[in-house]
This record gives structure tokens, sequence and C-alpha cells, in this order.
């Protein structure tokens, strides 16, 4: 039987998924398979709006597991454990609900890669955060960094392997707050909350314009943003929306 070491609750429309690989979170093959398969399970439950990353213990994740590397004597392992590895964090940017990141601990390598992947980021105030795959002689997750931190920040921490904790982040703007502990989950839960309060379709629509703009010339990123704008100003969510906020009362969406 296969243990299940990605948890999914929902609670009030919004899904949490925790990480739960003790000690320390590390990825293995099935849990990379797990976060997929939960992943795309939020993306295809319409009672889910938003979805919370987090993990059990002290540490969010570790990184990958360096006691189950790919075989190379075996024809296609390599390849594989790569498409896997990459499926795991595009999974998590390709969902198509909001995830917002709560990272209880120390962040590493792929653990990192994780929360990058995801929309909105928060940290409790004693996290640490790298990409020491220079330190064990591999080089990778520089495309990782690279949404996240600026180009010599990026490549100090690709270089060296040096970590940096949630206070550094939260001064260069990468997370929107560093909490005490006990405060990291509830806040990010109250935020996770508004955000399923807004109009279903029109999230998803936000989050895939989130995802696409990134990649386009401004000129074309709002055309192609005018195009779902002229879109969902034909559902029936958008009209609702507008009856109440002229009726002074709170929403209610069907999700069309």
């Amino acid at each position: 039987m296969v243990e299940e070491v990605v948890k999914l609750q929902v609670v009030d429309r919004v899904a949490v998924v925790t990480m739960d690989r003790q000690p320390v979170n590390a990825l293995s093959r099935e849990m990379r398979r797990q976060i997929v398969a939960t992943f795309d399970e939020i993306s295809a439950r319409d009672d889910i709006r938003c979805a919370v990353l987090t993990g059990a213990g002290r540490v969010f994740c570790a990184g990958a597991d360096l006691k189950e590397r790919p075989d190379q004597d075996i024809p296609g392992d390599f390849l594989e454990h790569n498409r896997i590895t990459r499926e795991t964090t595009n999974a998590i940017r390709e969902c198509s609900k909001p995830v917002v990141a709560a990272v209880n601990g120390t962040a590493l390598g792929a653990g990192m890669g994780l929360m990058a992947a995801c929309d909105i980021l928060y940290a409790s105030d004693n996290a640490t955060f790298g990409m020491p795959e220079i330190n064990v002689g591999l080089a990778g997750g520089a495309a990782m960094l690279r949404t996240l931190f600026g180009r010599s920040t990026m490549r100090r921490m690709f270089f060296t392997g040096q970590r940096l904790t949630a206070q550094e982040l939260l001064r260069k703007g990468v997370i929107e707050d560093a909490l005490p502990a006990e405060e990291l989950l509830p806040v990010v839960m109250e935020l996770a909350k508004e955000i399923a309060s807004k109009a279903p379709l029109a999230t998803i629509y936000a989050k895939r314009a989130a995802n696409m703009v990134e990649l386009m010339p401004q000129r074309d990123a709002y055309r192609f943003e005018q195009d779902f704008t002229m879109a969902l100003a034909r559902t029936d969510d958008a009209r609702e929306a507008r009856m109440a906020f002229l009726e002074k009362r709170e929403p209610v969406f069907k999700g069309r």
C-alpha cells in the first residue's frame, strides 16, 4: 500500500495541501506524483476556489531526497525522473486556482522551487531558503530563482548555495510577510478565504492571465486581458456581482 505523504483538506472552499514525509518532507518520486495528482484534483473540483501549500512539522521541504536518485544504468530512468520533477512545479503553477504558499520552515532546492511555483508567498519568521545543488556537485534551480530574485542575488545563491532568511526575502519584496510560526497558517487561510469568496470564473481567468502576461509584451498582454474581461462580462456571476454592489449585499456566485 502506498503511503499518503501529501494530504488534502478542504475548508470553506480552500484546499489545504500538506506535505508530510518526515522528518524533512524530502521529495521522493512518489511524493512528487502525489503532489501532481493533488493539484490536478484541485483544478478539477468546483468546490475548491483557492489552495494553500504548506508542510507538516518544522520544515517546509528540504528538497529532493538524495537517497532516491535515478539509476543511470536503467535506460530512461533519468528522463522519467526529470519529467516528474518538472511536472511537480508545473502542476502548481498551472493549477486553475490560485495557490498561496505557507512556508513553515526551511525550503531548499526543489522545496524552494515548489514555493516559487505558488502565486502568493508567506513564510514563518524562522524559515530559510536556498538552492544548495552546487554543494553536492550539481547545478539546477536557476529557472526558479529568476522568478523570485534579481540578476545578482539569483547568481549568488546559484553559484554558492548560500541561504537567505525570511527577513531577507521580505526586505527584497519576494514574500508578503514573515510571521511567527503560530500565526502563519491563520493569516494565510484568511487571505485564501478572501480569494475563495470572489467569482470563481473570474478567479480562474485571473490565474490564467497572471501566468500568461509574464510571458508577453505589455501591449499584447493587455489585449489578452481585455479578451478575458469581455468573456467574463457576459457571465451570470458578473451580473450578480454588479447587482450585489448596487444593492449593498454579499454576492451569491454560481460559477457560470
